[in-house]
């Protein structure tokens, strides 16, 4: 495959807040209507109404990725302060209630609240989704079944939800928690071929399980309808640097494993019950605390595996063009993720509507 092949595609998941109370408000539709235009099919509603998604277009680059998401941001950002709102980028709002929250009025929305009932009421949680493009299907399922084992470690550089209903949780992303409590989320299946996974799907689809295969919501699945492979494990990431160093080491690693998979080569495939110790691991801890190095059969300092990762993907950083945004995993593991922010500032002042004003303004940082 050529670099250029490896496209990129970024959806991120707002919240909308009202400056004043700093809570989240029921304004998609409004939001929508008054920026149809210039949103076009870009920007469209969540399952709350406090909640608005974007997707970038599909970008050739790391830097054409950056300047989608700045535009998307800004362009959101605008139409929301004109109408006294605001946009926080965030895994979760640190107060605000899921019971307090209205439902979209649409099909789909409606009935994954019929299907799943509380637990979709309690979807009050934003992420973001990285997708790469791998055209050839068989391809996709192999870098999948690879990719799985870096899930944790690119998963704790996002964490940006500590807080829910006001209460600091313990946890740098509760958002993930929250999510998984819904079926077919969570680490993916190993799969050995795309017939393979097709096959699973049919199963699925046969068995009234799911309507179709957007039903299959697992931190890492092949797009049912893009030549892409979707990384969903991410919380919403609140600075744009932060965002690009996260989809630049997700694109360099994919290209890495493809490029050792030419060569007959292949990272080592661990039981999906090890990956997951790693991921609470990530969860509970971000990038403060110690995972597992499977090889060593040790557990060792977030920062240390981190550092292997960046080494593994030296070699082709510059041919990406996203040596700076790689490098920028060191700045956040420096100065800490969202998560790490947020906890300061709520130590620092005691009040969480201060939280939410340092999300604000992170949020259009450089935009």
């Amino acid at each position: 495959m050529k670099l250029e092949e490896f496209t990129i595609g970024i959806e991120e998941e707002y919240q909308i807040v009202d400056p004043e109370t700093r809570h989240l408000t029921s304004y998609i539709s409004e939001l929508l209507n008054k920026g149809a235009v210039v949103f076009r099919d870009q920007v469209k509603p969540e399952f709350l109404q406090s909640q608005i998604e974007v997707g970038s277009h599909v970008c050739q680059s790391v830097e054409d990725a950056r300047e989608e998401v700045k535009r998307l941001r800004r362009l959101v950002s605008d139409i929301a302060y004109d109408n006294n709102r605001r946009i926080v980028a965030a895994g979760t709002h640190p107060f605000s209630r899921w019971k307090d929250q209205a439902v979209t009025e649409r099909e789909r929305y409606k009935g994954l609240e019929k299907d799943m009932q509380m637990l979709a009421r309690r979807l009050l949680i934003f992420g973001m989704h990285v997708h790469i493009g791998i055209p050839d299907p068989d391809l996709r399922i192999d870098i999948m079944n690879q990719m799985t084992y870096f899930v944790p470690h690119i998963f704790a550089l996002s964490t940006s939800s500590p807080f829910w209903l006001g209460h600091p949780t313990g946890l740098k992303s509760y958002r993930s928690v929250i999510f998984e409590d819904l079926p077919r989320t969570g680490l993916p299946q190993y799969f050995d071929s795309a017939q393979d996974y097709d096959h699973h799907v049919d199963i699925l689809v046969k068995t009234n399980c799911i309507e179709e295969p957007t039903k299959i919501w697992w931190d890492i699945r092949p797009h049912p309808k893009f030549p892409t492979l979707e990384f969903r494990m991410c919380d919403c990431t609140t600075k744009v640097d932060e965002v690009m160093a996260i989809v630049a080491i997700i694109q360099a690693v994919v290209v890495k494993l493809v490029q050792l998979r030419k060569n007959n080569q292949s990272w080592r495939i661990y039981r999906q019950a090890l990956i997951a110790e790693n991921k609470w691991r990530a969860t509970k801890d971000g990038i403060q605390g110690k995972l597992i190095d499977f090889g060593k059969r040790k557990e060792v300092p977030y920062r240390s595996l981190a550092e292997e990762i960046l080494e593994f993907v030296d070699s082709i950083v510059d041919d990406l063009g996203s040596r700076q945004e790689v490098e920028y995993i060191n700045t956040i593991i420096e100065e800490g993720t969202s998560a790490d922010r947020q906890l300061r500032k709520y130590q620092e002042s005691g009040s969480l509507e201060a939280v939410v004003d340092m999300l604000i303004d992170e949020t259009i940082m450089g935009c």
